[in-house]
């Protein structure tokens, strides 16, 4: 053969690769509402960047059928690209290719497509569309998945990790993506440990696969996904969106978006706390006014609603935010509440993010359930996660900041670089209420009325403790600032952090609390 023809030759194996299983089964997964592994990687990355690794990788499996079995790439597109300018490393299973099911090799590509994340210093992006391990291929399949999850935590803390589940993500195959960063979920994906059959067979229970590993299961259940998306074409848009805020790595600074921003008072966030200090609100209305063109990116928005968390910019710095939802369970720290913040305090801090906490607690969920469950222990994490954080640490105090709830939320003894409140704040050892029945107990008893002595010691405690006032003499907090101030304030705070550094003792790691 002559150097054209084998040129020749060249181009028509990479484009018989390029079609993965072919034309019938790429119709059968465009018809499922799903695309392609290489056109996820074509709507993710900008044009034409990417730099394809193993395209002619094959297995060497010879048993149960496999011999000579063709799986073009392996059934895994893997390789860097760049996203928006950044250059990432990725790996896309291609379900059209065997299910996408993980082989040895299959394996092994995306394992080395990790490490060279970790080389570059990169984000990795992981697309899962796969049937599981590749069974024929047995334990070396199964120690292929293994490389994975080994990566995966090698990369943790020095890399973003996220995942996209796209399609089916069973049995082991789940695990990689629950030690990432953050999953993405499409409404059309599914991913669990053990399947609607197995669980029959063992429990007697019947579930579909949605019941089972839908994204409703995985995000307001379980907690295990962070953003659900509609489709690919969303999961990937949202994938974008969620890089923008973050660092390529742990050594660098998050990304600032430089501009001309208004810092003037915003009047409207004024009026979003209600009079009656009773009455619920929205948190999340008052992180819009605050946060650059109300761009604020909540993440497991399904999961302990009374806890809210994602990112955000202000004055063009990424931050990472924390806020108390008083709308749901009045805005009480459960044991969800309490794994979901200081997992997401514990990134931000891994990869130099600041931290701005709004709180609105009235203190840690009672009730037998919440002993039971370990509240002691999961409501330890916040006090470990955010006082082993050394980022810049922005505290603002809403309306009310009870007991040790008001520790857990990041306050200056925990660490806070600024703790400020409004002076809607009520910050006290626990709420007027309860303070007044603990205290005063044998003198309401014995008043004349004791209704009107109650209700007069109660207005009494409020004044004396539950105020700003008191936590400002104290120096408990730095300031005490109007709500129109608070985006002015915020940002030209984290310009003067930016150059912050707290050096910690020498050790391995702490020992969180479990």
């Amino acid at each position: 053969m002559s150097t054209k023809d084998k040129i020749a030759e060249l181009r028509v194996k990479r484009a018989k690769i390029a079609l993965g299983g072919g034309p019938d089964r790429i119709k059968k997964q465009h018809d499922a509402g799903k695309l392609t592994a290489r056109e996820r990687i074509e709507k993710l990355i900008d044009q034409d960047s990417l730099q394809e690794a193993g395209l002619f990788a094959q297995h060497r499996a010879t048993l149960f059928g496999m011999a000579g079995k063709d799986f073009p790439a392996d059934g895994v597109v893997t390789g860097a690209a760049y996203v928006d300018g950044r250059l990432i490393h990725l790996a896309s299973q291609d379900f059209t290719v065997g299910g996408g099911a993980a082989g040895e090799v299959h394996s092994d590509k995306i394992a080395e497509a990790m490490k060279q994340s970790v080389k570059m210093g990169t984000p990795f992006v992981f697309i899962n569309d796969s049937g599981g391990a590749r069974v024929q291929e047995g334990i070396d399949s199964l120690s292929g998945y293994g490389r994975v999850f080994h990566q995966n935590v090698m990369l943790s803390g020095l890399v973003p990790q996220i995942s996209l589940i796209c399609g089916p993500c069973a049995g082991g195959a789940a695990y990689s993506p629950a030690l990432t960063d953050f999953i993405i979920q499409t409404k059309r994906a599914q991913m669990f440990i053990t399947g609607p059959s197995v669980i029959k067979q063992v429990t007697g229970e019947i579930v579909t696969m949605d019941q089972l590993g839908g994204p409703e299961a995985q995000m307001d259940y379980s907690g295990v996904v962070h953003l659900v998306a509609e489709d690919d074409e969303d999961a990937i848009g949202i994938c974008k969106h969620l890089l923008s805020f973050l660092p390529s790595n742990n050594t660098e600074d998050p990304p600032y978006l430089a501009g001309d921003y208004d810092l003037s008072n915003v009047e409207a966030l004024e009026s979003v706390i209600p009079d009656d200090p009773k009455k619920p609100y929205d948190v999340r209305d008052i992180i819009r006014l605050v946060v650059d063109s109300e761009d604020f990116l909540e993440l497991q928005d399904g999961f302990a609603e009374n806890i809210v968390v994602g990112f955000g910019r202000i004055g063009g710095h990424s931050v990472g935010i924390v806020a108390n939802q008083p709308s749901v369970l009045g805005g009480a720290l459960d044991i969800n509440a309490s794994d979901k913040s200081s997992r997401f305090v514990r990134f931000c801090n891994a990869f130099n993010l600041p931290i701005v906490t709004f709180v609105d607690v009235p203190g840690f969920m009672p009730g037998l359930q919440q002993e039971y469950g370990g509240i002691i222990r999961h409501g330890a994490k916040m006090l470990f996660s955010y006082s082993a954080a050394t980022v810049p640490k922005l505290t603002v105090i809403l309306r009310k900041a009870y007991g040790g709830a008001y520790l857990a939320m990041c306050a200056k003894d925990l660490g806070a670089d600024r703790s400020v409140a409004w002076p809607t704040a009520e910050i006290a050892v626990m709420g007027a209420e309860g303070a007044v029945e603990v205290v005063f107990r044998k003198e309401i008893a014995e008043a004349a009325d004791p209704v009107a002595r109650r209700k007069q010691l109660i207005e009494e405690y409020r004044n004396t403790f539950a105020s700003p006032y008191v936590a400002g003499a104290r120096r408990l907090i730095d300031d005490i600032i109007e709500p129109g101030e608070t985006r002015g304030y915020l940002a030209r705070v984290l310009q003067t952090l930016k150059t912050k550094r707290e050096l910690r003792p020498g050790k391995k790691h702490g020992l969180i609390p479990l």
